[in-house]
């Protein structure tokens, strides 16, 4: 009204409404992000030490041990059962010490392979798949806690109008004791 009153065209940045985007920076809900992340810069450095003490132990050194990453996929190679589960000991020993949650690996069954060693592949789960994002959608909507829930590809976006009920759902979600390792980023205010 100021700018017609001065005789001047009012700015069209002012004359139009705002855009969805700017309307809900300005109108934001409190939201954070679930997610399942594993620091795979970590699972490396652990992977390294295994190899090492592989080179060093006398009960280990000289065999066809093994261990390797491509991707999301660790495989173990060894020559028998009983080696394949040292190597396994000390895959988990490294990880443990770098901090690294061994909720995130899923070990499937030992297969032979070639030249009479065997072989194990461990997946390394990143995100959240559809089936475990539902289930937690499900349990938070029925604690009638006043959130929104949307599914964004491999993550969970929780929204409200409340703080408290966004903490409230952080803490129902921990309870739930989902094996999968959970983080809880972008806490937005």
């Amino acid at each position: 009204a100021s700018c017609v009153s001065r005789g001047r065209e009012p700015s069209p940045l002012l004359a139009r409404p705002f855009s969805r985007q700017v309307h809900r920076r300005l109108c934001a809900m409190p939201s954070f992000d679930v997610v399942s992340r594993t620091d795979l810069m970590e699972v490396d450095n652990a992977i390294n030490g295994v190899k090492r003490e592989i080179k060093q132990r006398y009960d280990l050194a000289g065999t066809k041990c093994d261990i390797e990453r491509i991707d999301n996929t660790l495989t173990m190679i060894a020559d028998d059962t009983m080696k394949l589960t040292q190597v396994e000991g000390l895959l988990r020993g490294y990880l443990a010490r770098r901090k690294v949650d061994q909720g995130a690996f899923e070990f499937k069954a030992t297969q032979n392979a070639a030249g009479d060693t065997i072989r194990r592949t461990i997946s390394i789960r990143q995100g959240i798949d559809a089936d475990l994002g539902r289930k937690i959608t499900k349990a938070v909507k029925g604690t009638k806690i006043k959130v929104q829930v949307s599914i964004q590809g491999s993550e969970l976006r929780m929204s409200s109008k409340k703080r408290d009920d966004l903490q409230e759902t952080i803490a129902f979600i921990k309870e739930m004791n989902i094996e999968q390792p959970l983080q809880y980023v972008n806490f937005r205010d």
